[in-house]
């Protein structure tokens, strides 16, 4: 397998890109347009590949999954019109008279390599960011979910040109070909360990990354919470898709004071929510690899509840771990499953600085109506996006960037945030010719020097 080459590919798609064609604007729609089609077309198909890959239902395929990628494309093309557009900015003194502005154009080829958690999403809303700014896209899904990535490799590679758009199936060995070549964008979802490999393959190049990592996303809920509604939030946001989220609620912060009554209601919660693959609303764990890892952190632990696991099914229960502390070893990794650990406190100071001496983590929810509480954790702790009295909900928001900082990742997408991701800002000075002083040219007087100083104070 090492002989493995991908150079002729990428080759077809840097001539594809120098022959203009995805300069176009109206190119560009028409291609948005093409995929949306063809992924309505074949939703069907696409439910029925990831039920047989770990068990998600035709409501969650749509809720968490297709619904972003079809809210990325419309936004899209409604805006790249506008987002292409060069724009005038202000010009300084010293360069009077002319104007200044910026012009957006796409870095080139670009590599996108997905995830296996929501495979569909973070594959497809990637390329649809890398299209609207006018690249070609090499889209490498995860092999882990081997009918959802057959099933883009149909749509993409049967309805689109190769040097435009082309899927490339296979694992470590097809991901090590694709490396070694070149690029002028690469966008990486995954873990952390791969995303350093991606990011010094991409140095050897100088090619600019997005990485969208993970960590431990805390949850810090508060007495002055609305303890009905954060429950009900926090339950469906740290189980859906059985927890394998990246922005999951990897742990909560619970007040002392309240944290008898919040476990109550959230067992309450859970059994009324009746997790289950045939419900609809849990899946399994992707395979049995994943399933080892996230049930070796119930290994003689004391479950406060849930703990029920079948290695045949890869499935684990909602659970619930208690008496835990930041040196937990379980408070070492993301967890990337059904497994909350509850920490308390009583000192909300505290509780912060432990947080911080830790990875900035890809997200962070607060739960309190009290607004001194919320803006003293927001201010304090770095993370790469979050919400207030909700959890996950901020990345369905096409304003509003997403992505980490930190060990958590680098770059953002989604809008417009996307098109920048992919795209260059060039900027252009454009002098007029009607007048040129001679200030900057010899002889260099001192009064020349003191009208340069006086010029950049006004400027």
């Amino acid at each position: 397998m090492s002989d493995i080459q991908f150079t002729k590919e990428i080759q077809q798609q840097r001539d594809f890109f120098f022959s203009g064609k995805t300069r176009d604007i109206d190119f560009r729609i028409a291609q948005l347009k093409k995929l949306k089609q063809l992924i309505m077309e074949n939703e069907t198909k696409m439910a029925d590949a990831i039920f047989l890959d770990f068990g998600k239902s035709e409501f969650d395929l749509y809720t968490t999954e297709l619904s972003i990628i079809y809210t990325d494309i419309n936004e899209s093309i409604k805006k790249v019109k506008s987002w292409s557009k060069r724009k005038r900015i202000r010009t300084n003194v010293l360069n009077m008279p002319a104007k200044s502005f910026i012009m957006p154009e796409p870095l080139g080829v670009s590599l996108i390599i997905g995830a296996w958690n929501y495979p569909f999403q973070l594959s497809f809303s990637p390329a649809v960011a890398a299209i609207t700014a006018g690249c070609t896209v090499i889209l490498k899904p995860s092999e882990l979910p081997s009918r959802t990535s057959a099933i883009m490799a149909e749509i993409v590679n049967t309805h689109f040109d190769p040097g435009f758009f082309r899927v490339i199936e296979g694992g470590v060995p097809e991901m090590t070909a694709l490396l070694k070549e070149k690029y002028d964008k690469i966008f990486f979802t995954g873990s952390i360990p791969v995303g350093k490999i991606v990011y010094e393959a991409a140095a050897k190049f100088l090619t600019p990354v997005t990485l969208e990592l993970g960590g431990k996303s805390p949850a810090f809920v508060t007495a002055k919470c609305n303890m009905d509604v954060t429950v009900r939030r926090l339950v469906w946001a740290k189980f859906l898709n059985a927890g394998q989220t990246c922005i999951a609620p990897d742990y909560v912060l619970i007040e002392k004071s309240i944290e008898t009554t919040f476990l109550q209601k959230f067992i309450a919660e859970i059994e009324r929510s009746k997790f289950a693959v045939e419900n609809g609303n849990y899946v399994q764990i992707i395979n049995e690899r994943n399933f080892d890892r996230v049930s070796a952190h119930l290994s003689g632990q004391k479950i406060f509840y849930g703990g029920k696991m079948n290695r045949e099914q890869r499935h684990i229960s909602p659970t619930l771990l208690t008496d835990i502390a930041f040196d937990h070893p379980i408070m070492t990794d993301e967890i990337f499953g059904p497994i909350l650990p509850i920490i308390s406190f009583t000192n909300l100071d505290d509780a912060i600085y432990q947080v911080k001496q830790r990875p900035r983590p890809l997200a962070l929810y607060v739960f309190s109506d009290n607004r001194e509480e919320q803006n003293k954790i927001l201010s304090s702790i770095s993370f790469g996006g979050g919400s207030v009295n909700d959890a996950m909900m901020h990345i369905v928001n096409p304003n509003l960037p997403f992505g980490g900082v930190g060990d958590s990742g680098m770059g953002n997408y989604h809008g417009i945030a996307g098109f920048r991701a992919f795209s260059h800002e060039k900027s252009v000075l454009h002098k007029s010719n009607y007048f040129e002083p001679s200030i900057k040219y010899s002889p260099h007087t001192p009064s020349r020097l003191l009208w340069i100083k006086r010029l950049l104070k006004w400027s």
